[in-house]
């Protein structure tokens, strides 16, 4: 027969074992979000897309000096074309736009001569 101090005891191992699973969990998705930089905007004028595609669709235009918050680097193999994606604050209107732009144009250095990212394999 079980007694009632080795059945708390278990309710206790079980609680503290959920307790410690959870914040494992948060942890985990805490730790899977990609670190944001900034930089501004290098060309003359960019266009930000929906995808990282000349073909896609264009939210808005960037202009240089504009604010970017980057989090992500795209490599298109077709295009052999690397993209930053963020969110660009222009200085003109405050207006955010998020979106992908071409490496050369918002790139982590803040001028356009940066060396792109290798060629992933």
């Amino acid at each position: 027969m079980i007694s009632r101090h080795h059945t708390q005891r278990a309710l206790a191992a079980t609680s503290l074992g959920l307790a410690l699973a959870a914040g494992g969990m948060a942890t985990a998705s805490t730790a899977q979000a990609y670190d944001t930089g900034y930089t501004k905007i290098s060309c003359s004028a960019v266009k930000v897309r929906k995808s990282p595609s000349t073909t896609a669709t264009t939210v808005g235009v960037a202009y240089r000096n504009d604010k970017i918050a980057y989090d992500q680097w795209v490599y298109r193999s077709a295009t052999k074309t690397w993209w930053t994606r963020g969110t660009v604050t222009r200085k003109s209107d405050g207006k955010k736009l998020r979106g992908y732009v071409i490496y050369q144009c918002a790139n982590p250095y803040g001028t356009n001569g940066a060396p792109t990212p290798s060629i992933p394999r």
